[in-house]
């Protein structure tokens, strides 16, 4: 069986009193893009940071490709690739393509920097200071050593923060690619939509704890009141329809032969109110599901007292 790029067991991390990470256990198949969500202080950068081996768990296990993170760090710093929150630290007097240079130099079989620098948009500015950079270039900088080593796992840490949208849009498409090349990646975000699009699994922290993951979809159907909707003649028996339906269903006219049914949208309910309406010579148009968006779902388990 293929080793998982990362393999966490009963994690904690504690900080005098304070517990940052409370018993975390979780599994990412290698070649997958793992997003790491959670509110400031829910413990993803103390989780993270132990997989880099920067700290030390006070219990639980952590193998990153099979390998501990401290004791065998000699052996798997050469196969990972770090995109640290302060981006660039303190290489600021560098030019961009000099910085990037420093750091191939550093690896066995490095991708070219001339390459790299136009992978991440970074060609007309290579001769640049960092200092001079705006801070979604120095973020595109930060990515572009975190890979240049050809790493088989990735930690990126925000690494769309400050950047414009086309940007944010092609480094999408560069981790995207990661992916494509057999490259694990796990990234941590607040933007709820980029781990929507990216990643193949989900973790959702707070407080320290896991209190989901799964796929997008997964988390999305999970619970989901879910939201039916279709048009149709004004005024119809909305009690009469919603009694057709499983219980915990509600139906409203939310707007003038506008309908709404709240639920768990499954084909069973679609084919029952399709059905109801096609009894009583109704034609029900329009008909749309909508789904609960990972916002959603991150909003209601991270609220105060909801997990």
């Amino acid at each position: 069986m293929e080793v998982p790029a990362v393999e966490i067991t009963d994690l904690v991390k504690r900080y005098g009193e304070r517990t940052a990470v409370a018993g975390v256990s979780i599994t990412m198949p290698a070649g997958q893009i793992m997003a790491l969500l959670g509110t400031n202080g829910a413990g993803k950068t103390t989780t993270i940071e132990i997989c880099e081996g920067f700290r030390r768990p006070d219990s639980g296990q952590v193998r990153v490709l099979g390998l501990d993170p401290i004791a065998d760090s000699r052996r798997l710093r050469p196969r990972v690739g770090v995109m640290l929150q302060d981006g660039v630290g303190g290489y600021t007097g560098a030019r961009a393509e000099e910085l990037l240079a420093l750091f191939a130099s550093y690896c066995a079989r490095p991708l070219p920097v001339t390459r790299l620098l136009s992978l991440v948009g970074l060609t007309e500015v290579a001769r640049t200071p960092v200092k001079r950079l705006s801070g979604g270039e120095q973020q595109r900088l930060s990515l572009a050593m975190a890979i240049v080593g050809r790493p088989e796992l990735v930690f990126l840490d925000e690494p769309t923060a400050g950047m414009d949208p086309h940007a944010r849009r092609t480094t999408w498409e560069l981790i995207g690619q990661l992916r494509a090349d057999g490259v694990s990646v796990v990234l941590t975000t607040h933007y709820l939509d980029e781990a929507e699009s990216l990643a193949d699994n989900v973790v959702v922290l707070h407080a320290g704890e896991v209190v989901a993951q799964g796929s997008p979809a997964e988390l999305t159907r999970a619970g989901s009141s879910g939201k039916l909707r279709f048009r149709a003649d004004t005024g119809l028996d909305v009690v009469g329809l919603q009694a057709a339906l499983d219980p915990k269903s509600q139906v409203s006219e939310d707007r003038p032969g506008s309908y709404l049914v709240r639920g768990e949208v499954t084909p069973a309910l679609l084919a029952a109110v399709t059905a109801w309406c096609a009894e009583r010579g109704i034609l029900a148009e329009g008909l749309s599901v909508e789904r609960r968006s990972l916002e959603d779902v991150f909003l209601s388990l991270t609220s105060s007292g909801e997990h």
